[in-house]
């Protein structure tokens, strides 16, 4: 019989590999355009972030950040061919500070620093995505940022060790994404042609 955070981390995984179904399907067909920056940097924080976790203890709430590396490595490549190509100097910089924070993570062994730096990387990473998600929120599905954030939740739910090291970076993801939702929502209000009387 399995244990409850077990069953979590199940539930965690299956929710992050559904989220990717349509997200995947948007990009084949072409109307979502992933930014290959963000995307990069996401698979990279979230491949220093497992391995953080699971030294540290987080057990089957780890899972989910793993897999979600796998997956985002794969909208990564995905979005060489198929996502957003129009780069700016804001791109640069945000991607500059990404690696910026992986290189400091380098330098330090300490776990706890290790997933703050990543942290505010992955922050910084996620500002691509945002601003395109603003001039053009039609070219993101909606419903990979909603269960991503629903994932991290339960995710934090299945840690077996509860710290700052194995918390705080779904806790992250979670406000992010539905940061990213909200803004979504509102822009694609604004956009909306108004319906005349």
């Amino acid at each position: 019989m399995y244990d409850y955070k077990t069953i979590l981390g199940i539930v965690a995984v299956a929710i992050g590999l559904i989220s990717y179904v349509p997200y995947y399907r948007d990009i084949l067909r072409g109307s979502t355009k992933p930014h290959p920056f963000s995307w990069f940097s996401f698979a990279l924080m979230m491949g220093i972030t497992f391995f953080a976790q699971v030294f540290t203890g987080a057990g089957a709430g780890a899972w989910v950040t793993g897999i979600s590396a796998v997956a985002v490595l794969g909208i990564a490549l995905l979005s060489l061919s198929k996502g957003d190509k129009e780069v700016t100097i804001f791109d640069w910089i945000c991607f500059s500070g990404a690696v910026l924070g992986i290189i400091l993570w380098r330098a330090t062994n300490d776990p706890l620093v290790a997933v703050i730096i990543v942290v505010i990387a992955d922050t910084i990473a996620f500002m691509p995505t945002f601003r395109k998600a603003y001039i053009r929120p039609k070219e993101e599905t909606m419903s990979l940022f909603v269960l991503s954030a629903a994932k991290y939740v339960v995710s934090l739910l299945a840690l077996s060790t509860f710290s700052a090291t194995t918390a705080l970076f779904p806790a992250v993801l979670v406000a992010s994404n539905l940061a990213l939702v909200l803004l979504l929502i509102v822009r694609r209000r604004q956009l909306a042609p108004s319906r005349g009387v």
